[in-house]
């Protein structure tokens, strides 16, 4: 199939046994007897097969049969639409029906769709460097649009041009790519509602560039080209490029472990340029410190903007508290927790005099205007699946505080759906993900009810820069940690103790005795 000033379908007879061997159909015609030998394989009646073939592949693809109408039928001549109808339509059709059928290899490539490829810059008001200030998801980047076909972005005049030709298969720059109608569309709706370049947030240019896909006014984004800050900012958080590991701060009584200092320099790192971090460790592997070493490192670079507030369960607020005087003594603190505690006025007076308030998530609920009086420099929710359940009021209370970054620990930030992934990023980064709608429509849905790899692949790609998972069992983590010690300890029962769990034991074989079945 070849385009010239038409388009040419050329007939070959292919040796079922060997489908690369194939004879040009102008041999098949010049052979005078029944037995056609070529490159040592002989063929029997040609002719007949040929015409048999083409006979049947006329009536799977009715063009054909204007080439039957000849003595010795070699090529069949296609229009543009016949050509396009060929390859999308009979070509699969006559490869089911046992044709072997050779197409170009651009139409191979023709996932190659009409497009629009972004590139995106810093706006003049969204100015920053990674030694100071901070930035946000509703910053504003510039960004630029061109449209593409294939691998090459086009014109406004030169698609206007090829969409003048209302064919399905054009040529652009010696390429032959597809071009349907529903896309002309989509690009003409395109141009009249955007302008070439505008002005978009920080959200929408690492959603489209981390998850690698993304829709413009019904054209799909193939393409993101980041320049300044923002392409130091996409290659640092797909991992093209390497953080720079902090040390440790000099008030931290005790030594980090290697793989926490590298949790230190993640969390640095994206609180320095706005983007809240969850550090999803496995239990035991000192989230906890981690976070302390971070309220340090900020005190002692002069990044310490005002207090930071941790929400926590009530039963580990005062660890918490025991926590932060063992390894951070410098560290003021004020527990905001029972009957006594501070409010209004009072408590903003408080907590400004203090480095970290630690509260509980129950008075994050019951005491919400008074936290919210307070600009926090920090929020940090530990056992952040706490906030699992998105509608619970708890959970909207939190989300309503005010905060130059966030923080979520959890060992488990997904325990049994992925709304719950939602709810703690809709906490640290307002948006990310859309709308709890659109969530469920792009991801949970496809993930959850069909197993859709590609639907878990655009969200891994969008979630794993920020979410930090180690495990005890990682090679690269175990070796940091210390042998395990075990330890026996027995605990003598009073009389009073042991007759009490004697009682419990004599109660539950009763219970065992008297079931039944599988009770």
């Amino acid at each position: 199939l070849m385009p010239s000033d038409g388009w040419t379908l050329r007939v070959l007879l292919q040796a079922r046994d060997d489908p690369s061997l194939l004879i040009p159909a102008s041999l098949v015609w010049r052979e005078r007897g029944p037995t056609l030998r070529y490159l040592d394989r002989r063929f029997e009646n040609p002719q007949e097969r040929l015409l048999t073939g083409l006979g049947q592949a006329a009536r799977l693809f009715p063009p054909l049969e204007a080439s039957l109408r000849t003595a010795r039928p070699e090529i069949g001549h296609l229009d543009t639409g016949q050509a396009y109808a060929f390859l999308r339509e009979a070509a699969p059709l006559l490869e089911q029906s046992g044709f072997g059928v050779l197409v170009p290899q651009w139409w191979k490539k023709r996932h190659r769709r009409l497009g629009v490829r972004a590139t995106v810059s810093p706006a003049d008001s969204a100015r920053f460097s990674e030694a100071g200030g901070a930035m946000n998801l509703d910053a504003l980047v510039h960004f630029r649009w061109q449209l593409a076909l294939g691998d090459q972005t086009l014109a406004p005049e030169e698609f206007a041009h090829l969409a003048a030709l209302k064919l399905p298969l054009v040529q652009v720059r010696g390429e032959w790519v597809e071009l349907r109608p529903e896309q002309i569309e989509a690009a003409i709706r395109f141009w009249e509602k955007r302008a070439a370049e505008e002005e978009a947030t920080l959200r929408q240019a690492l959603q489209m560039g981390l998850s690698e896909e993304g829709e413009i006014g019904d054209l799909p984004v193939v393409g993101l080209e980041a320049q300044g800050w923002m392409r130091d900012l996409l290659r640092r958080l797909s991992g093209g490029e390497p953080l720079t590991e902090l040390h440790p701060p000099t008030g931290l009584v005790g030594q980090l472990r290697p793989y926490q200092t590298r949790g230190l320099s993640w969390l640095s790192f994206l609180h320095r340029w706005g983007l809240g971090a969850c550090l999803a460790d496995d239990m035991g592997l000192g989230k906890t410190i981690q976070a302390i070493a971070l309220f340090l490192h900020d005190l002692e670079e002069g990044r310490a903007d005002g207090p930071v507030l941790v929400v926590c369960p009530t039963s580990v607020v005062g660890n918490w508290a025991r926590e932060i005087d063992r390894f951070a003594p410098s560290l003021r603190v004020m527990v905001h927790h029972g009957s006594g505690r501070a409010s209004g006025q009072e408590f903003a007076a408080q907590a400004g005099q203090a480095h970290i308030v630690i509260s509980s998530y129950a008075l994050a609920r019951r005491d919400e205007e008074t936290l919210r009086a307070v600009e926090w420099a920090g929020v940090v929710l530990d056992e952040a699946q706490k906030i699992k359940n998105p509608a619970a009021k708890q959970t909207r209370a939190i989300r309503r505080l005010q905060a130059g970054y966030r923080v979520a620990l959890t060992g488990t930030p997904v325990e049994n759906r992925l709304s719950e992934l939602w709810s703690i990023m809709q906490f640290l980064n307002p948006g990310y993900l859309g709308s709890q709608e659109s969530f469920r429509a792009r991801f949970a849905r496809p993930i959850e009810r069909y197993q859709d790899p590609e639907a878990a692949a655009r969200l891994r790609r969008l979630v794993r820069p920020l979410i930090l998972r180690r495990v005890k069992a990682d090679p690269t983590i175990i070796q940091d940690l210390p042998d395990k010690l075990e330890t026996k300890v027995y605990c003598t029962l009073t009389p009073e103790q042991a007759t009490l769990y004697q009682a419990a034991v004599e109660d539950a074989m009763r219970q065992v005795e008297e079931a039944e079945g599988m009770k």
